[in-house]
């Protein structure tokens, strides 16, 4: 049996890892050796939707999850969807109450998206969520990578302007309305952020 150590690892990390791992080999076991609590409640969650039995054990620095094929085990590609995934950003924050922490988790998603084998086919950035795609942003690096995986990067051309950032935007193209609408109205699924 193949063994994933990520017990100095916090999430996302020991969560992407694993599911490379599992989507790799999907017929083969797997024990995962993490130290996060937050992660073995993440991984385990990942593994259970990818149809996967668990048996949860002490081990040295943490907890040993081995994972072994049940019968409904998702194969690589094994959702299809129709359409285009969408991701709209209108935020350049994740979720609300703490905008320090909105930012961290938002750089998460972008570096995530980085490990993922499929990202979204397009990522439009509307309101303060085209900050994220102009100089001085954290995730510049990532959107680059999301952007050479074959992602469209379009931020709405009047939001750089009511912000005076036109000339500061470093990744992807800037886009109007019209295109942004048509792209969400024939989008397969749309991820909203």
């Amino acid at each position: 049996m193949k063994t994933l150590d990520c017990r100095a690892h916090k999430c996302p990390h020991p969560v992407v890892e694993t599911r490379k791992a599992l989507l790799a080999a999907p017929d083969a076991p797997l024990r995962v050796l993490l130290g996060d609590p937050i992660a073995v409640e993440n991984v385990s969650r990942l593994v259970r939707t990818l149809g996967f039995n668990i048996i949860t054990g002490d081990t040295e620095g943490g907890v040993s999850l081995e994972l072994t094929p049940g019968s409904t085990v998702q194969k690589k590609g094994a959702a299809a969807i129709q359409g285009k995934t969408v991701a709209l950003i209108a935020a350049d924050t994740l979720g609300s109450g703490s905008d320090e922490l909105g930012r961290i988790l938002l750089k998460n998603y972008f570096f995530t998206l980085t490990e993922l084998e499929v990202v979204p086919d397009v990522l439009l950035f509307v309101n303060a969520g085209v900050k994220l795609t102009c100089t001085c942003s954290e995730v510049l690096e990532a959107l680059d990578k999301i952007a050479c995986m074959g992602t469209d990067i379009a931020s709405c051309g009047l939001c750089l302007e009511f912000f005076h950032l036109k000339g500061d935007l470093k990744a992807g193209r800037s886009t109007n309305m019209l295109e942004i609408a048509e792209t969400l109205q024939h989008a397969g699924r749309i991820i909203r952020l």
